[in-house]
């Protein structure tokens, strides 16, 4: 994923097909079994970025942020390679930093990280290895969650403290440095002086 992460520097609303494109190649060089384990570690990964901190960091490049872009945007952050991934993990403001993301916010690109393709890399690759299709893919999967032992997939994830996207005092409260490059400046708390009167003299006729 480092590698190949790195190729989503400097693009920005190609839905991740570039980098997407790239790890299929070189997973489809590998095995299936090698296949299934990179897509339960980016499972993984993906859902421990399923937190209300980063949704909002997707809600402010997106203009918005449904549950199907969060699963994009999640996957786009993971295609970053491991240095972001875990600088986001740590905290979301932090993609203030990132060049896409800065140039998304000069661009008004709304696109930028919402990698969809990368989704599906494990089973594209697992179809080329294979010869398969992507039912088999997900079949494997299935079997593979069936011995996992020490799960407990009713538990709700923890998301942390939920709040309001569309507050924007809240919103430069979390993310500070996000909320600068993507949310217009605050009004400010000084009231604009009135526009002078003309002298009474002067506006009353001779």
């Amino acid at each position: 994923m480092e590698s190949a992460g790195a190729g989503l520097d400097g693009r920005t609303g190609d839905d991740g097909e570039a980098v997407a494109a790239a790890l299929v190649t070189r997973l489809a060089a590998t095995s299936s079994e090698r296949i299934l384990e990179f897509q339960e570690l980016f499972d993984q990964l993906h859902d421990a970025l399923y937190r209300w901190d980063v949704w909002a960091a997707a809600y402010l490049i997106g203009g918005g942020c449904s549950d199907d872009s969060f699963i994009d945007f999640r996957a786009g952050v993971i295609a970053l390679g491991r240095e972001w991934y875990e600088r986001v993990l740590a905290s979301p403001d932090g993609l203030a930093d990132h060049p896409v993301v800065r140039q998304a916010a000069a661009e008004e690109d709304d696109g930028a990280l919402f990698a969809e393709s990368v989704n599906y890399v494990a089973s594209k690759a697992y179809e080329q290895v294979t010869e398969g299709d992507d039912d088999e893919f997900y079949e494997a999967m299935k079997a593979r969650e069936h011995v996992a032992v020490g799960i407990d997939e009713a538990r709700e994830p923890d998301m942390g403290e939920d709040f309001d996207f569309d507050n924007d005092d809240e919103m430069r409260r979390r993310l500070p440095r996000m909320a600068e490059l993507f949310l217009d400046p605050p009004y400010s708390a000084t009231p604009t002086p009135p526009t002078r009167l003309r002298s009474v003299g002067n506006s009353v006729s001779g």
